[in-house]
C-alpha cells in the first residue's frame, strides 16, 4: 500500500476487530471512514437480532476515533445472492456454508462497490488474514494467529477485489487486538466475538430453518435397514451430527452414541451409525465443482493441503484438476464426515490457493470394498 494518504473505507461491524482495523489505519495517517452494513432484515422483537445494538457500538467507535460513519442496507442483495442459495442447498439435502458467499457477494462485492462510490481507494475489514500485493496480483495468506485465521471463508473472493482490500489484523494475535482497543479507549475492547452463521446468529439453527422449509419426516435407519426413529426432514441434519437424533437405547445394542452417516434422498431416509469413528463416516476422496483459483494459472495436478471445514488442521492430499475445471481430491489420511455443499479449500503452506464446493464424497468403506 502506498505511503501517501489514502481514503480507506472500513467495514465497521460494531465489534472489536473492525474497530482496531480502523484504529490502525488512522494511526497510519489515512483518511478513514466507517461503513456499517445491515444484511438481514429482522423483526424488532427478535431476541437474536443484534443489528440495532451493533450499530450503536459502531457509532460509539466512530465517535471515539473521530471518523465519519455511513450506514447502508444490503438486505435485498443478501436475500437474492446468499440466502436463496442457502435454502436451495438445504432443500437438496446438502449443507451449505453461507459465510463464504457472504464474503464474496456482499462484503467484497456490493459493499466494496459502495465503498468506491464513497471515494474509497481501499476497502478494509477486520478479517484475520494477510494479503500480499505483488506484481502478479494479490496472494491470500493465513493469519499469524492460527486460531483466528479466516482464509477458509475468504477463498472465493475474486482476485481483482482482493487487490483493493486491506486486512490490517493479519499479523496480530487476538489478545493483542483487544489490548490495542483497550489502550485506545474503544468501548468494545471486551465485546464477545460473534460465533453464529452470518444471518442466523446465535439462535437455534433448526428452529430458524423451520420458518422457511417444511418438515418432511422419514425413517431413521441403521445401515442394515433397522428403523430406529423418525427424522423431521433431511434438510434439518448434517453428516456427522450427533445431537437431536432422539434415538433411545436399543435392545441388543451397546450404548455408543449415534451419528448421521448418509442422507438418502431417494428414500427420504437418514442412515445413522454408532461410534464416532465408524467406517461410514470416513472419506478417502471427494469431487468438487469448479475450482475458484487465487493463483495466476490453474494447475492440472498438485500436492497440497486441504481443509474441508473451518478450523480443521491442514490435510495432505493429491488434487487432480479436470478439463471442465472441477477437481478430484484424494487424501493421504481418510477424513471424517466430509459433507457435500461445504467447501474444500486448498493451501500451499500459508498461501490459500483457492477452493470449491464439495459435490460428491467417496467413503473409505466403499473404496476398501472395491
Amino acid at each position: 500500500m502506498s505511503s501517501a494518504r489514502s481514503r480507506v473505507i472500513v467495514g465497521l461491524s460494531g465489534g472489536v476487530d473492525s474497530a482496531v482495523a480502523a484504529l490502525l489505519l488512522k494511526e497510519q495517517g489515512h483518511d478513514v471512514q466507517g461503513l456499517f452494513m445491515s444484511n438481514w432484515d429482522e423483526d424488532d422483537d427478535d431476541v437474536y437480532c443484534t443489528s440495532a445494538a451493533d450499530y450503536q457500538d459502531a457509532r460509539a467507535i466512530a465517535r471515539e476515533l473521530g471518523i465519519p460513519l455511513h450506514r447502508v442496507s444490503f438486505a435485498a442483495e443478501y436475500r437474492q445472492r446468499v440466502f436463496d442459495y442457502f435454502l436451495a442447498e438445504q432443500r437438496a439435502g446438502r449443507t451449505p456454508n453461507p459465510d463464504v458467499l457472504c464474503n464474496r457477494e456482499i462484503k467484497f462485492g456490493v459493499a466494496l462497490q459502495y465503498a468506491t462510490r464513497l471515494g474509497g481507494q481501499w476497502f478494509a475489514t477486520g478479517h484475520y488474514a494477510r494479503l500480499l500485493q505483488g506484481p502478479e496480483g494479490p496472494q491470500l495468506l493465513k493469519a499469524r494467529d492460527a486460531s483466528k485465521d479466516q482464509t477458509y471463508f475468504l477463498h472465493a473472493v475474486h482476485r481483482d477485489e482482493l487487490s483493493r482490500v486491506l486486512m490490517p489484523l493479519g499479523d496480530l494475535q487476538k489478545h493483542d487486538v483487544r489490548e490495542r482497543a483497550r489502550a485506545a479507549g474503544l468501548p468494545v475492547f471486551d465485546k464477545p466475538d460473534s460465533t453464529g452463521i452470518c444471518f442466523i446468529g446465535e439462535r437455534p439453527f433448526r428452529d430458524f430453518l423451520a420458518r422457511f422449509l417444511r418438515e418432511e419426516p422419514g425413517p431413521i435407519e441403521t445401515p442394515d435397514g433397522e428403523r430406529v426413529g423418525t427424522h423431521r426432514g433431511l434438510a434439518f441434519y448434517t453428516l456427522g451430527q450427533r445431537e437431536g437424533l432422539m434415538i433411545g437405547g436399543r435392545k441388543g445394542r451397546n450404548e455408543a452414541p449415534w451419528y448421521v452417516a448418509i442422507k438418502d434422498r431417494a428414500r427420504n431416509a437418514l442412515v445413522v451409525v454408532q461410534g464416532h469413528d465408524h467406517a461410514l463416516l470416513s472419506s478417502s476422496a471427494l469431487t468438487t465443482g469448479g475450482v475458484h483459483w487465487l493463483t495466476t494459472a490453474a494447475p492440472t495436478t498438485l500436492r497440497c493441503t486441504v481443509k474441508v471445514r473451518y478450523r480443521q488442521p491442514d490435510q495432505p492430499a493429491r488434487v487432480q484438476v479436470q478439463a471442465d475445471g472441477t477437481a478430484s481430491i484424494t487424501f493421504d489420511t481418510p477424513q471424517r464426515a466430509v459433507t457435500p455443499g461445504q467447501y474444500a479449500v486448498l493451501y500451499d503452506g500459508d498461501r490459500c490457493l483457492g477452493g470449491a464446493v464439495i459435490e460428491r464424497v467417496e467413503s473409505s468403506a466403499a473404496r476398501a470394498a472395491a
